[in-house]
């Protein structure tokens, strides 16, 4: 090899190495961030490219050339994902490039409580400042369909829990999770149910799940409660459960159930109406949903409540009022 030619190779081979030295050392430098911390967001189907200006924007000194390589060398440049992120001083473009296609999500939270109406739980939704409303000015039904559930209500048909989401997320994709949790709890609920129980459908056990979730909120009365509901539905007893009327009057009730309110008829009054009522009237909690599937054995009609959160239960009419008198209308026990 003619000595020119060696030498240029050798120039070539050092610059090279530098040039990669260089890049490794970019790749590790921390990122300059205009404050401790700095929050952006992903849009569904941004590319790198679009991700790196967004990011630059929100107060980041990013050498993007860096990152794009990096992507490149390493097969992810096509894998961002799409999510509100944070991140804050130390953050390396390595670091950045790998919650971008991890999906590291910078997460917010919601608690949806059982017991609580559909209605109770949108306006929680609607007051979350994390979350994107994209559900303002629908219908429940019009929700229902957006989830891919169209006629089904959607009172009860979601799971309460604690869910997590990423800062920006729909409001529908959060209200589409609830629904697929509430789907798989209620088919293996019901796989697994007391054999013999009056209901045609998961749909029904749904319903008395729900009445038990508002009448009792003592975990060992939930069986006792279902007890009740169910050997009435077997003997063609009305099930008079107040929290159906207060469910039925909606949100004019005042808070005082009157004894004009239990002979209004409406859908929900299970006073005036024998069987089930047409929907759920409630979110409805694994606990009241196990209870609705496996009832507890026995021969009582009647419950009331002592005050102290349980329940007295009787098999017969002059029980029953004998109870009341002690425990509601101040007789001595």
């Amino acid at each position: 090899m003619r000595p020119l030619l060696r030498r240029l190779l050798s120039i070539l081979f050092l610059a090279l190495a530098s040039a990669g030295a260089g890049f490794a050392v970019l790749t590790w430098a921390p990122i300059g961030l205009s404050a401790d911390t700095v929050e952006f967001t992903i849009e569904p189907g941004s590319s790198l490219r679009a991700a790196l200006r967004e990011i630059a924007a929100a107060g980041a000194d990013l050498d993007r050339w860096v990152i794009v390589v990096l992507a490149r060398l390493t097969g992810v440049e096509s894998s961002i994902k799409a999510g509100s992120y944070a991140i804050s001083r130390g953050t390396t473009p390595i670091d950045l490039l790998r919650k971008l296609t991890r999906g590291d999500f910078d997460q917010a939270e919601v608690a949806l409580i059982e017991g609580w109406t559909f209605r109770q739980w949108r306006e929680r939704l609607d007051a979350h400042p994390d979350l994107r409303h994209d559900t303002a000015g629908l219908g429940d039904e019009e929700i229902m369909q957006r989830i891919g559930a169209a006629g089904i209500p959607a009172e009860g048909a979601f799971f309460p829990d604690t869910y997590l989401f990423a800062r920006g997320s729909s409001d529908v994709d959060l209200l589409a999770r609830a629904y697929r949790a509430m789907h798989a709890h209620l088919a293996r609920e019901w796989a697994a149910r007391t054999a013999g129980l009056p209901y045609r459908s998961p749909a029904e056990a749904l319903v008395i799940a729900s009445l038990v979730e508002k009448e009792t909120g003592h975990a060992d009365d939930r069986p006792l409660v279902a007890g009740v509901l169910v050997n009435r539905l077997r003997s063609g007893m009305p099930l008079q459960s107040d929290p159906t009327v207060i469910y039925g009057i909606g949100a004019g009730f005042d808070g005082n159930l009157r004894r004009r309110d239990l002979l209004a008829d409406t859908p929900w009054n299970t006073y005036t109406r024998r069987g089930l009522p047409p929907t759920p009237i409630a979110m409805v909690g694994l606990a009241s949903l196990r209870a609705a599937l496996n009832p507890a054995p026995g021969a009582a009609l009647y419950f009331v409540a002592r005050g102290d959160g349980s329940s007295h239960f009787s098999r017969t009419l002059a029980e029953h009022n004998d109870a009341v008198t002690r425990y509601q209308k101040g007789g001595q026990r």
